[in-house]
């Protein structure tokens, strides 16, 4: 933690100079002592400890100063820091002035000029006021604030973005927080230009993209090397576990994540049917254990970063990255993963990120409490999402167009959603309008088996309604089928002719794609289990592959 601050404040140099090296000699190893030459300047500085969330202990102020007397000047400190402890410097004739401050601006004490020695007329009453002070401070949060409107899809960006990078930080609604108002002014962002993001170091943005965010809290977007042995895109369970196998057998490695490691995977609340947890852990855990474990063999990982092509030259693959710099590997893995289907319903695009969400959205949970959430869905990532915001919101209703759960759901699920009081599952149900004017408020929903249609109000809605593969970018290079998934291996035989493209002797492998050294892993495979174990099951498997391939190329 930063060190308290304590800050005097008088517009002569010379007494200046004298309290602060006297505040040093004794407090500098605990407090660090900043010192103004006027009320103006210190308001100034106050506003950039604001800023950057650092403590301020005591203020020791001269009185007797031009434009901004010193009982002024705290009048408007102790509306920034209410918890400082207040003294006044004075002259023998300023005393009634002190007096009067202590009754009517709640000064803690005041001291007479000159204070010589210090030991026995100034540290003796700072000691008691730092004693009081420190009886009484809680630390101050270390790390990133977020100020924005919870309705704002910016602000949902940021916070979904720091949530899923693992990266600790304190969300205030500008709506709700004086403290927010006041940082917000203090940085000169209005409302149109938020969210505000501060950082500990000081500084801050405005509407950053997840690019500015990632390059401040020191996340890797550019590639270190220009040629790899593996280059694996996508970050999933699939792309982390294939990570860690080619890394600790030998070889060079990076890892391009788009949004952040973990995938659609990484934001589960509960997966409790993964090997070797018994009581379970959360996507986000598995994500940042997947994460240690890669960088410890020297993966190198990238993100947010994006792949917008490929191309091939002999025996190399290249990758064109998002920035438009482009690097080589002589293998490379597509563990793309999935996205959330989205749902094509009158008025539900403009509320996305403000009521509206697709996945677990978990950074978002807190801001539920004690209110109606609605989950669209009924596999186990709607379930699962269900188990945990059942925790925080005051009731969770559940809306799946089927007749049941079990067609969809596993079983364990099932029964923890039935002995959750707060869930309701409704069946034969869907979504079929979105109302509000700059958030969501109201959705309008509709039973297929009783024809029933109602409009009940709603802030938040979650949805959990399959997922697509985004691979239009491998057009003309990649082959797939027609929902978009990758072909591989023994799929890319048609009518038991190889397919047009395929330029080795041999059959491809297993997980190898229409062009040699090119592999496919997790959910975006044709074919593929979706299922986290099987995606880190087939992203270790592969590695093998890659050996045998680059055993016949190098």
């Amino acid at each position: 933690m930063a060190k308290p601050v304590i800050i005097t404040v008088d517009d002569d140099p010379e007494v200046l100079q004298a309290v602060a090296r006297d505040l040093r000699q004794e407090y500098g190893d605990r407090f660090r002592i900043i010192r103004a030459e006027s009320g103006a300047s210190a308001l100034e500085a106050l506003e950039q400890l604001k800023l950057r969330n650092q403590p301020v202990s005591l203020f020791l102020v001269d009185q007797r100063m031009p434009q901004m007397s010193g009982v002024e000047f705290l009048e408007q400190a102790i509306s920034m820091f209410p918890d400082a402890k207040r003294a006044l410097l004075t002259a023998y004739a300023d005393t009634d002035a002190a007096i009067r401050a202590i009754n009517n601006t709640k000064i803690d004490y005041y001291l007479m000029k000159p204070w010589d020695p210090p030991e026995e007329r100034l540290y003796p009453v700072l000691n008691d006021l730092l004693g009081d002070w420190q009886a009484t401070f809680h630390p101050p949060f270390e790390g990133i604030r977020v100020i924005g409107n919870r309705w704002s899809p910016y602000s949902h960006q940021v916070k979904d973005f720091l949530a899923r990078n693992q990266v600790p930080y304190q969300w205030l609604d500008i709506e709700l927080s004086e403290e927010a108002q006041k940082l917000a002014e203090y940085a000169e962002c209005d409302k149109l230009h938020l969210p505000l993001v501060l950082f500990g170091d000081g500084s801050h943005v405005m509407q950053p993209t997840n690019l500015q965010v990632a390059e401040k809290i020191g996340l890797r977007t550019q590639a270190e090397k220009p040629f790899y042995d593996l280059i694996i895109v996508g970050g999933g369970p699939a792309g982390l576990a294939a990570a860690v196998y080619a890394a600790s057998e030998g070889l060079r490695t990076v890892m391009i994540e788009r949004e952040a490691p973990g995938g659609q995977a990484g934001t589960s609340s509960r997966i409790e049917n993964y090997l070797g947890f018994p009581v379970g852990l959360s996507g986000g855990d598995l994500a940042r254990r997947g994460v240690t474990q890669a960088k410890r063999f020297g993966v190198e990982i990238l993100t947010p970063q994006e792949v917008k092509g490929i191309r091939v030259d002999n025996q190399y693959r290249f990758v064109q990255l998002g920035d438009g710099s482009e690097i080589s590997c002589h293998a490379l893995m597509l563990a793309l993963g999935v996205s959330w289907r989205r749902l094509d319903i009158p008025g539900l695009d403009r509320f996305t990120g403000a009521g509206v969400y697709y996945g677990a959205a978990q950074a978002e949970a807190m801001s539920c409490q004690g209110e109606e959430v609605y989950i669209v869905g009924g596999a186990n990532s709607a379930g699962q999402a269900a188990m945990y915001f059942s925790k925080y919101a005051n009731h969770v209703t559940m809306l799946v167009r089927g007749d049941s759960l079990t067609k969809s759901m596993s079983q364990y699920l099932i029964d923890q959603i039935a002995e959750t009081p707060n869930i309701t599952v409704k069946t034969h149900t869907s979504v079929i309008e979105a109302k509000g004017e700059t958030s969501l408020e109201a959705i309008t929903i509709h039973n297929s088996l009783t024809s029933e249609t109602q409009t009940v109000p709603a802030t938040s809605l979650f949805i959990f309604i399959g997922a697509v593969p985004r691979t239009g970018w491998l057009d003309g290079v990649i082959e797939r089928d027609q929902h978009g998934y990758i072909i591989t291996g023994s799929d890319l035989q048609r009518d038991g002719q190889r397919i047009k493209g395929w330029t080795l002797e041999r059959d491809p492998f297993l997980l190898e794609t229409n062009v040699p050294g090119v592999f496919a892993v997790g959910d975006v495979r044709h074919g593929s289990v979706k299922r986290v174990a099987s995606g880190v099951g087939e992203g270790s498997i592969c590695v093998q592959f890659v050996h045998r391939y680059l055993s016949n190329v190098l």
